[in-house]
This record gives structure tokens, sequence and C-alpha cells, in this order.
């Protein structure tokens, strides 16, 4: 518990300070072209970090807990060369041809805010490779059980970061700003080095090595689908006014906090009980435990969202609505949010709701259901945002996440629960 309680609050810190090295940049800049160029810019090099690095997690930690010391300081090195030289090659193909596709993602940029938005784009794609070598070192301290550390290193590189920018800002823009977040992410490499252990030339043909191939691959294609939401959103955000991609990212970050705590903090640490009871067959403590869960996060949710309703907008105000920030992006960013409710709740539950499906070992139905109604959605998402501009695009992602939440949990009680308790 004393672990759990830790892991949250450093994990709420990171993103406590992730948010105000953005908060930064927004009163400063104001929103507009640039910050619209500088969130766009992230769009390809988050996407491709968020799959690999999430399906590495999950192949590489169990992988690497079993190996004993000389294997796993061999195939800990193979692992992080491999990665390191896999991105490094991505970059440089993206950042030659990034002046073609770029263009393609934003069609409704203007056409220096296309320039812009290649240049840091090019920048974020050198911080894809520091970030995807981290991803490797998160998952060899994970396998360690050295949980702690990982977080510190994330906190010790954002504060970093964030004490530069109120340097670096005034002076080189939002182009700082982007180089910051190069250096944030080479900070983490750095800092997370040590744990490698001293020099061993890896085996390419190692167990290890063939066995994470074969785990990750249905793992990449299933996530990269369903993951590219994000650059639809991007995509669409685009043909808003100046200023509209920037603030539904804003509101999808601040919401974003709420998913990772509850993942951190409740989700994550239910997924051991989850799967003694399991393997126990004892499905009526199965049941209790995420329900319980489930409910807790369900209220807290909600009583946010009432909360939001009726003082956020001040809160809001008094947060970001200074400096380039105005009256009625403040008010446009409460109005996103309020129709983002399902990114919310229905986003925060189902932290809880898709753990409970990897605690019985179930990997796949949640994952085959995600891409159908995924499949469903993108159509939905483009024709709502052509009529309704961003607060439809707001509204439909909310339907969208309270209907998966709703699908899990029928799956989940009507189905895959019971079958395992008929053995």
């Amino acid at each position: 518990m004393k672990q759990t309680v830790t892991l949250a609050l450093l994990a709420g810190t990171n993103i406590l300070v992730t948010l105000l090295f953005q908060w930064y940049v927004i009163t400063q800049l104001g929103v507009g072209i640039e910050t619209d160029a500088l969130f766009a810019g992230m769009a390809v090099p988050q996407l491709i970090l968020t799959v690999v690095s999430t399906s590495l997690t999950h192949v590489l930690v169990p992988l690497l807990a079993t190996e004993e010391s000389e294997a796993f300081r061999r195939d800990s090195w193979g692992f992080f060369l491999g990665i390191s030289g896999l991105f490094t090659a991505l970059a440089i193909v993206l950042y030659v041809t990034a002046g073609f596709w770029v263009g393609l993602l934003v069609p409704g940029f203007s056409a220096a805010a296309r320039v812009l938005t290649v240049s840091l784009t090019r920048i974020q794609l050198v911080s894809m490779v520091f970030t995807a070598a981290v991803s490797v070192l998160w998952s060899i301290y994970h396998a360690k059980q050295k949980f702690i550390w990982v977080e510190l290193s994330t906190l010790v590189s954002s504060g970093l970061s964030l004490a530069l920018l109120i340097v670096v800002l005034p002076v080189y823009g939002v182009t700082g700003a982007a180089l910051l977040i190069v250096f944030r992410s080479a900070v983490q490499v750095l800092w997370l080095l040590p744990g490698l252990g001293r020099w061993q030339w890896p085996d390419w043909s190692s167990a290890a090595m063939r066995n994470a191939w074969q785990r990750i691959r249905p793992l990449l294609l299933g996530t990269a689908y369903y993951r590219t939401d994000t650059l639809v959103d991007r995509y669409l955000a685009s043909m808003a006014p100046a200023g509209g991609l920037s603030l539904l990212y804003i509101a999808q970050q601040i919401y974003g906090v709420v998913n990772i705590v509850a993942e951190k903090a409740i989700a994550a640490p239910m997924v051991p009980l989850l799967a003694l009871n399991a393997a126990a067959s004892q499905w009526a403590d199965f049941r209790r435990i995420y329900r319980r869960r489930l409910l807790a996060l369900g209220g807290l949710t909600l009583l946010g969202y009432v909360l939001l309703i009726f003082v956020g907008e001040r809160v809001l105000n008094l947060l970001i609505g200074h400096g380039g920030v105005t009256a009625a992006n403040v008010h446009l960013l409460w109005l996103i949010m309020v129709a983002l409710v399902g990114f919310f709740v229905a986003g925060a539950m189902g932290v809880v709701t898709s753990k409970t499906f990897y605690g019985m070992g179930d990997t796949s139905t949640p994952t085959k259901m995600s891409i159908v109604t995924y499949t469903l959605y993108i159509p939905a998402k483009i024709i709502v945002f052509y009529r309704y501009g961003l607060l439809g695009l707001a509204v439909v992602t909310s339907v969208y996440l309270f209907l998966n939440l709703i699908l899990q949990l029928l799956l989940l009680e009507g189905y895959v629960i019971p079958r395992r308790e008929r053995g």
C-alpha cells in the first residue's frame, strides 16, 4: 500500500509538472498558431511511442524478470541498442520526409503554420529516439521492481525542463520549448542508463530476443490501429479556428491526469489480486474487488464533473485566464471539457474494466472489441466534426468511450466471468 500511494503521488506530481510546462507556454505565447503547431508536431512521435512503449512494457518486463543476472545484462543491452537503433533509423526517414507528410496531417493550417509545424515536428523526432530508449530502460527497472526510481527520473527531468523554460522561452519562443522537450527525454536516458549494468555484448539470436518479437507483433498491430485516434483529432482540429487544436489538446491532457492516476493508484494494484482470485476460481471475490474499485472511481469522477460544471470555468480563469489566454479561450476550453465527459468518467472507469480482463490473462477480448468500436467511431467522428465543429467532436468522443465501457461490462458480467466459472 505504501508503494502504491508513493507511486500515485509521484505520478500525479509528474503530470502536474508536465501540465505546468504546457501552461507556461500557453500563457506566455497565447492560444494560437504557435501552440497549435507545437501540439500538432507532437502527434506522430507520440503515436509511435505510445504504441511501442506500451507493447514493450507488456513484453519485456515478464521476459527480463525471469532471467539470471548475466542473461539479464546481455538481453537488456540488446533491447536497448536494438530499439535505439531502430528508432534512430525511423527518425531519420521521418525527418527527411517531414516536409511532405506533416502537411497532410494538418490540412487546415496556413502555409506559415505548416512550415512551423514541420520544424517543430523534426525537433520532436529527436526526442522520440531518446524516449524510445527510455521505454526500454523503464522496462528494465520494472523487471527489477524499482518502480519509484523510474518515476523519480521523470520528475527530475521534467523539473529541470520547467525551470529552464522560464529562461529559454522569452529568447527562443516555441522552438525553445520544443528543444526543452528533447532535453527532458535526454536527461531521463542519462539518469536511467546505470540500470543496464556493465557492458555486455548482446546475443541477437537469444531466446529472449525471439520471444519478444513473437509476443510484440500482435500487440503492435492492434494498438497501432486504435491509437491513431490522436492523428484523427489533430487532422480535424487543424481545420478549426486558430487555437482550437491547442484547446482540445489541453482538455484531453487535463483529463488524462485522472486516467493515469487512476491506473497507478487504483487499477494497477488490483491486477495481482484479481490474478490470484482467478487462478483459485474465487469469482465472488474477483467480482467484489473490481466492482468496488469501479464504483469508487465512478463516484469520484462524477463528483469532479459536477464541480467542473458549477465552478470549473472560474477555476480555469484563475489558472490560465491571463497572459495571452483570453476569456473567450477559457470559455471554449470549459465547454470542450464539459462535452468530453466521457473522456473523464468513462475513460477513467474503463481503465478498471480493461485491467480486469488483464487480471484474468485475457488481452484479446478488450483489444478485439476496441478494434470493432473504433472502426465505427472514426467515420462518426468525421461526420459530426464537419457538422458541429470541436464541441461535436468532443461529444462523439464521449459517446464512444461510454459505449466501450458498457460493452466491456457486458462482456465481463455476461460472458467472460460466467464462462470461467463454468470451467
